[in-house]
C-alpha cells in the first residue's frame, strides 16, 4: 500500500483542529484539509483561527471541491454524524481509510454500513484537555489515539487492501504526523473503557455544570460519576467485555492528569446551548441495559437531567 500524503478532516471542533494543526505542522499544509458543506465552508473561511495563542490558517474546502483522500478523520459530534457521512462522500474511494474520533461505541459501525467496514480502523482519542470556543483552541495535553482492528469478518477475505494493510499505513502516517498513538490488540475492550469514562465524566460535568476539578472533588458529582461508570462495567460484562473496577480506577487517575479547569466537550455543549451527545452515552446505556434486564438508575437520572437542561435552551 502506498505511503499516505493527504488527510481530510470532517469537523472543525477541538479534536479536528488539534489533529489538523499537528498534521500541517509536521507534514505540511498541503497534507491536510477540512471538508464541509457549502454553508459551513463559507462560514469557516470568514473565521480567524488560533491554537494555544498562535494564529493558524487552515485549508478549508467544500465537498464539491474534494477528491478522494488517503485518510478521512471524522471529528464531528455524534449529533452531526449523519450529515458528515454525506459531506465526506467525495473524499472516499476504494483505497481510502476512515477513522472516527467520536465518542461512544457505535460510530465505526455506522460509518462501516455506509462505506464498508473494511475501510474503517477503530480509533479512540483520549488524554487530551482541548477546549475550543469559536475559532480559538487551547490545550495543555495533546493526549493520544488508540487504534486497532475488530475481529475480522468476511470483508477481509475479499481481494484488495486488507485492514491489516490499512492499519500499517495509518501507523506510518500518524508517526510522520507526530500524533501519539498506541495499537491495541483488543480494541473492543478499549472502546468500552473509553465509553465508560465518557458516560461518567462527560455527563457528570454537564449535569452538575462543572469542570474536571469539580467532578473529581468529593461530593455528589463524584459519586454520580463513579456510579455511572460502574453501571457501564456491569453492562460491558453482560456484552462479553471484561471491564473491571481496576479499569475504572485507571481512568480516574487519567482524569487527574488533566487541567482541573478543563472540561469535556459535553460541558462545552451545555455552555453553548447546543444539543449534546446524551443519546450516545446514557441513551445507549439505557437501551443496552433494557436488552439485558439491567437497572441503571444513575444513568436514568443523568439522561433525564441532561434532556431537561436541553429543553430549557
Amino acid at each position: 500500500m502506498k505511503q499516505w500524503t493527504q488527510a481530510a478532516i470532517v469537523g472543525m471542533g477541538a479534536l479536528g483542529m488539534m489533529y489538523g494543526e499537528r498534521i500541517a505542522e509536521n507534514l505540511g499544509a498541503e497534507a491536510v484539509c477540512f471538508v464541509a458543506d457549502e454553508e459551513r465552508t463559507r462560514r469557516y473561511r470568514q473565521m480567524d483561527f488560533a491554537v494555544n495563542g498562535h494564529v493558524r490558517n487552515f485549508t478549508i474546502r467544500s465537498a464539491r471541491e474534494m477528491k478522494p483522500a488517503d485518510l478521512v478523520i471524522v471529528a464531528v459530534k455524534g449529533t452531526g454524524l449523519s450529515a458528515a457521512l454525506d459531506v465526506m462522500a467525495p473524499c472516499v474511494d476504494s483505497e481510502t481509510t476512515i477513522i472516527s474520533v467520536l465518542n461512544g461505541i457505535s460510530s465505526e459501525e455506522i460509518i462501516g454500513e455506509r462505506y464498508g467496514s473494511e475501510k474503517v480502523i477503530c480509533c479512540i482519542a483520549q488524554g487530551m484537555d482541548a477546549v475550543k470556543f469559536g475559532g480559538t483552541l487551547s490545550y495543555s495535553r495533546f493526549g493520544e489515539l488508540r487504534i486497532g482492528i475488530l475481529a475480522l469478518g468476511q470483508a477481509e477475505k475479499k481481494p484488495g487492501i486488507t485492514r491489516q494493510m490499512r492499519l500499517k499505513a495509518l501507523e506510518d502516517f500518524l508517526g510522520r504526523a507526530g500524533i501519539p498513538y498506541v495499537t491495541e490488540p483488543d480494541i473492543r475492550y478499549r472502546l468500552w473503557g473509553k465509553f465508560m469514562l465518557n458516560v461518567g465524566v462527560n455527563q457528570t460535568c454537564m449535569a452538575y455544570e462543572t469542570n474536571y476539578g469539580g467532578a473529581l472533588a468529593a461530593g455528589k458529582a463524584y459519586d454520580t460519576m463513579i456510579g455511572a461508570m460502574r453501571e457501564v462495567i456491569r453492562l460491558a460484562n453482560a456484552e462479553g467485555v471484561a471491564l473491571t473496577e481496576k479499569d475504572m480506577e485507571e481512568y480516574i487517575e487519567l482524569l487527574k492528569t488533566l487541567s482541573p479547569e478543563g472540561m469535556p466537550s459535553m460541558r462545552q455543549d451545555g455552555l453553548a446551548h447546543r444539543l449534546s451527545e446524551v443519546e450516545l452515552f446514557s441513551g445507549t446505556v439505557r437501551r443496552l441495559a433494557a436488552r439485558h434486564g439491567l437497572e441503571v438508575p444513575v444513568n436514568d437520572w443523568l439522561y433525564e437531567r441532561i434532556c431537561g437542561m436541553e429543553r430549557e435552551y
